[in-house]
């Protein structure tokens, strides 16, 4: 429908100041325009609420209160309110306008994120969301269409790293819940793809309930999707309640672990396991954000060009003569106070430092003493005695045996390793076949190696045997449905076949079909590819006898199987063709055409002695055509009689 005719804001002036230029979108619960400001001379956003929230006066008192609260909120990640009234009864609010596209948009375009760039946008949305925590505000309504991005110019790879964030729509939902609460029936606003479990259980919103929508949006950003699916909005809803959020990773594989720890922290069921806020969340997905900052630059950042830093030897100054000591004469000048011309004093022999013999002179004073000789023994011994115990401790007595903790959980390798007083260190996490998620993989030193008291076990975790989702590639280009399945390691067949419906190199299906199952690398799958429609056209048959409708279908080069069916139409008639008429097919293929045998026996029951009109209506019920012959006192015999085809002559012979 073309909306320049149909919506009649477009070109008003609202509260004469703000003229209507083009609707950007229809929510639930408003429609987006833009406006200009011809008081200011500036672009703005305007927000009018829909009819059907208007109406309520406890609505429309809710929303100026919450629109005054978040003007208040000043933040550069915060779509920012400029101003709120009402226009031809309808509420509005008058926001910065922002160029960019939603994240929804984004995702469309794109399907998924990258990790550094999921987080990039993730950073922002905590800041804002962070802001508005601060001031007593829960936005509740966490989700992509609420996230607007507006992409660094020029086209760079890091488009999405380098652009600004803002986030939209704070309070809003809940003004229209509050108003609900107070006509005494309490709805859940909220939607349903991202909503905390106690939303749905309790109706209960505090920050953390923004900090699982968060986790829900990052999920996504990183998947092309979101965890739950379902007819119903309350089935989607549920299952936030029953289920746990999966990781990202069984969607993706290649996603670092960490992020797969980030959505599971944010989206625990429990609101007390979260962080606490977005601050929290948002101090977590910073420090997510180095790690995935140094993991890229480690691995494509080019080598620095400067110079590498070395020492530089200090130069010595000029050397000081050296002075003498004159005896000191009572009533003369200590050597720092002399006056000029007064000449040094000459340095006393008593004060002049012992000269040494070097070490063979002080061994021959030590022999010379037998006190001499008995402390330098104990010192030797002494020392003796140290190096030997030093040497045992840094080469043995400090160090034990590792214990064996592989194939242990990671809570028993924690306790086991705490046991013995070591640290435990990670490293990255790999998928095994045979062992379960968490279950140690390989540790370092091994099982009776050596480590020293108080030191560092490091532990490989498994991820469990790596599973991914088998994607439905049905309708997509051959090429791309085969990039898809080589980056899940899938080992894919080929085979074309003819489809009606299914352009020539595009997907027919799978086999298996793709029906959610998860699947493990090396999983052989076959890709059904169309060859476009069959080079022969079914003619329509039914209604023609068999022999007729053979002759036709062998003359096109088809084979013809056919089989019987009992019916009212008459035996030998085509009543029904598998292909059916106007189907695509090749030479030899086979059409299978269901014959009629007629209409189907009776068995004609015995109505001699029966008065004529009852008798002619018993078996005109089974589908006879009754023939009376004599009069009208009773049966005295009929033909024919046995089974017989529905619509054969009974003739009843009366007295």
């Amino acid at each position: 429908m073309d909306t320049t005719v149909t919506d009649s804001f477009l070109g008003a002036l609202v509260d004469g100041r703000y003229r209507v230029r083009a609707r950007v979108a229809r929510g639930g619960m408003a429609t987006v325009y833009t406006a200009v400001d011809e008081r200011l001379e500036r672009q703005v956003a305007l927000k009018i609420i829909h009819p059907a929230q208007a109406s309520d006066p406890r609505f429309v008192d809710r929303f100026i209160d919450e629109a005054s609260t978040i003007a208040r909120l000043t933040h550069p990640n915060v779509v920012a309110v400029y101003d709120q009234g009402t226009h031809e009864g309808l509420p509005y609010l008058v926001m910065e306008y922002v160029r960019g596209r939603t994240l929804r948009e984004v995702l469309a375009d794109r399907r998924r994120l990258q990790p550094a760039e999921a987080l990039a946008v993730l950073d922002q949305v905590l800041a804002a969301v962070a802001a508005a925590h601060r001031a007593g505000l829960v936005h509740r309504d966490v989700k992509p269409e609420n996230i607007l991005v507006a992409e660094s110019p020029g086209g760079t790879v890091n488009a999405i790293i380098d652009g600004v964030v803002k986030v939209a729509d704070f309070g809003l939902a809940r003004a229209v819940e509050r108003s609900t609460e107070d006509a005494g029936s309490p709805q859940l606003l909220a939607t349903a793809a991202y909503v905390a479990p106690e939303l749905v259980t309790s109706g209960h919103a505090d920050p953390r309930t923004d900090v699982y929508s968060a986790g829900i949006v990052l999920f996504e950003m990183l998947t092309g999707q979101v965890p739950y699916d379902g007819e119903r909005p309350v089935d989607v809803a549920w299952q936030h309640v029953q289920q746990d959020v999966p990781p990202p990773s069984r969607f993706v594989a290649g996603l670092p672990p960490l992020v797969d720890e980030l959505v599971e922290r944010a989206t625990r069921r429990d609101p007390g396991s979260r962080p606490t806020d977005a601050g929290a969340m948002l101090a977590e997905v910073q420090a997510a954000r180095e790690d995935v900052g140094m993991t890229v630059r480690t691995r494509h950042t080019p080598p620095l060009l400067s110079g590498p830093t070395v020492v530089v030897p200090q130069i010595a100054g000029p050397r000081e003569s050296e002075t003498t000591m004159l005896p000191r004469v009572e009533g003369a000048r200590p050597a720092w106070a002399r006056l000029p011309g007064e000449p040094p004093r000459p340095r006393s022999r008593r004060n002049a430092p012992a000269r040494s013999d070097g070490i063979g002179g002080l061994l021959r004073r030590v022999n010379a003493d037998p006190r001499g000789r008995i402390a330098l023994a104990a010192a030797l011994v002494t020392i003796g005695l140290l190096a030997a115990f030093g040497g045992w401790w840094f080469g043995i007595g400090r160090y034990d045996p590792a214990p064996g903790v592989v194939a242990m959980t990671k809570a028993e390798a924690e306790a086991t390793a705490k046991k013995f007083d070591l640290t435990v260190k990670y490293t990255e996490p790999r998928f095994d076949d045979k062992a379960p998620k968490d279950r140690v993989l390989a540790q370092q030193p091994a099982a009776g190696e050596r480590i020293a008291s108080g030191g560092t076990l490091t532990l490989t975790l498994s991820l469990g045997p790596e599973k991914f989702v088998l994607p439905d590639l049905v309708g997509y280009e051959v090429d791309l449905a085969m990039q898809q399945l080589k980056d899940l390691k899938v080992v894919v067949e080929r085979r074309d076949d003819y489809s009606d419906v299914v352009e020539k190199g595009r997907v027919i299906g799978t086999d298996p079909p793709a029906n959610g199952q998860e699947v493990s690398p090396g999983f052989k799958l076959t890709l059904i590819v169309s060859k476009g429609r069959a080079p022969l056209t079914v003619p329509r048959v039914i209604g023609q006898n068999v022999s007729q409708a053979t002759n036709a279908l062998s003359l096109l080069g088809l084979q013809v199987v056919t089989s019987e069916k009992e019916d009212s139409r008459p035996a030998g008639e085509v009543i029904g063709q598998d292909p059916p008429e106007g189907s695509s097919a090749e030479k030899g293929q086979t059409v299978t055409l269901t014959v009629s045998k007629g209409p189907p026996e009776v068995e004609v029951p015995n109505v001699q002695g029966q008065n004529p009109a009852q008798a002619k209506a018993n078996l005109e019920g089974l589908g006879f055509v009754v023939a009376i012959v004599g009069g009208p006192n009773a049966v005295i015999g009929y033909s024919p009689q046995g089974r017989q085809k529905r619509g054969t002559t009974i003739t009843l012979y009366c007295i």
